[in-house]
C-alpha cells in the first residue's frame, strides 16, 4: 500500500507542478526516489510538523497543492491546532497523510501509536477523511483527495496485510464497498487494516455480510441506515479508539433513523501496557483473529 502511495504521488507531481511534498523529517527511504526525481516539489522542513502545517497552508494559498506527510502520532495528533485554525478554517485544499497509523508503530510505545486520530479529525469542519484497506482503496482515495477542493486527511495503517479488491475498483466519496452479501443476521462494516481481518472472519461467520468503509467523512448514511434495517446484528471493526471512531459513525446514524444492535470493535478507552511487536499488539487490545471471534460470538449468545 504504501508503494502506491509512492507511486500516485509521484505521478500526480509529474502531471501537476503545483504537487509539493512536505515532510517532517520522516519517510527519508520512503521518499528517496520522489526527492531524486522531483527535486522542486520536495520540501523537508524538519522535526518541525507545526510550522509545516502553516508552510503548507501558505502555499496552498498561492495555488500549489501540499501533501503534508509525517507519521499519524504527529499529523494529525500532534498538529490538529494548526490543522484546524491554518487550514481548515479556510477551507483550504491540503492533504495530509498520516503513516502508522493505529499500532504499526508498536515498539515505539504509546508516543507512537495512533489509535484516537479519526475521534479528532472528525469534528473539525471542512475536513474529509479516508481510511484504505489496501492498494487499491489508497490509489481511490489519493486521486479523490487531489480533485478535493477541501481539505482531507488520509490515514494509512498497516500496509502489508495483502490486497483486497480487484485494480478497476472505483468509488466515490462518502461510499462503502460491499464486499460480501450476508443472509440478513448479522453484518461487519470494516476500515483500514481490520477489513482484511473481516473477511477471515467471515470464513467464520458464513451468514455474514461484510462492507468496506474506506471514506470515514464523509459516509454515506442512507448506506448505513440500509445495512441496519436490513440485519439483526451489526458489529464495526477498527484499529483505532472505540470513541470517536468508525464505531461512533454508525451509532450516531443508525440511533437516529435505524436503532440496531450494534457491537464496536477497537481499541478500549486504555493506553498499552507494554511494547512488543504488531501482532502481540494486536493480541493485548483482543484484535487478533482469535480474541474478535471470542468478542462476536459473546455479543451474540448474550442477545439470545
Amino acid at each position: 500500500m504504501r508503494d502506491t502511495l509512492v507511486a500516485c504521488i509521484e505521478k500526480l507531481a509529474e502531471e501537476d507542478k503545483k504537487v509539493l511534498l512536505l515532510t517532517g523529517d520522516h519517510g527519508g527511504a520512503l521518499w528517496g526516489n520522489f526527492r531524486e526525481n522531483f527535486p522542486e516539489q520536495y520540501i523537508n522542513v524538519g522535526i518541525a510538523e507545526q510550522n509545516m502545517v502553516g508552510v503548507a497552508a501558505g502555499l496552498s494559498r498561492l495555488g500549489f497543492r501540499p501533501f503534508v506527510y509525517a507519521l499519524s502520532a504527529f499529523v494529525p495528533v500532534r498538529v490538529l491546532e494548526q490543522m484546524k485554525l491554518d487550514v481548515c478554517h479556510d477551507n483550504l485544499p491540503v492533504v495530509f497523510l498520516g503513516d502508522g497509523a493505529g499500532f504499526v508503530y508498536s515498539h515505539l510505545g504509546t508516543s507512537h501509536q495512533s489509535t484516537e486520530d479519526i475521534a479528532v479529525t472528525r469534528v473539525i469542519p471542512n475536513l474529509s477523511i479516508f481510511s484504505p484497506a489496501d492498494k487499491t482503496e489508497m490509489n481511490n482515495s489519493l486521486n479523490l483527495a487531489y480533485t478535493s477542493k477541501s481539505p482531507v486527511y488520509l490515514r494509512i495503517g498497516k500496509s502489508d496485510v495483502g490486497d483486497i479488491h480487484e485494480d478497476n475498483l472505483s468509488f466515490n466519496l462518502g461510499d462503502l464497498i460491499n464486499l460480501k452479501e450476508g443472509s440478513g443476521k448479522i453484518h461487519f462494516i470494516a476500515t483500514g487494516s481490520m477489513v482484511k481481518s473481516a473477511i477471515e472472519l467471515t470464513k467464520e461467520f458464513t451468514e455474514a455480510g461484510l462492507s468496506s468503509a474506506p471514506s470515514l467523512k464523509p459516509i454515506d448514511s442512507n448506506e448505513i441506515i440500509k445495512i441496519c434495517n436490513n440485519n439483526e446484528v451489526v458489529f464495526t471493526l477498527e484499529e483505532h479508539s472505540i470513541l470517536g471512531g468508525l464505531g461512533s459513525i454508525v451509532a450516531e446514524i443508525s440511533s437516529l433513523e435505524s436503532p440496531v444492535h450494534l457491537c464496536r470493535i477497537g481499541v478500549n478507552d486504555r493506553f498499552s501496557e507494554l511494547c512488543g511487536t504488531y501482532h502481540y499488539l494486536l493480541k493485548e487490545h483482543k484484535l487478533d483473529i482469535d480474541s474478535i471471534k471470542g468478542q462476536i460470538t459473546k455479543f451474540l449468545n448474550n442477545r439470545i
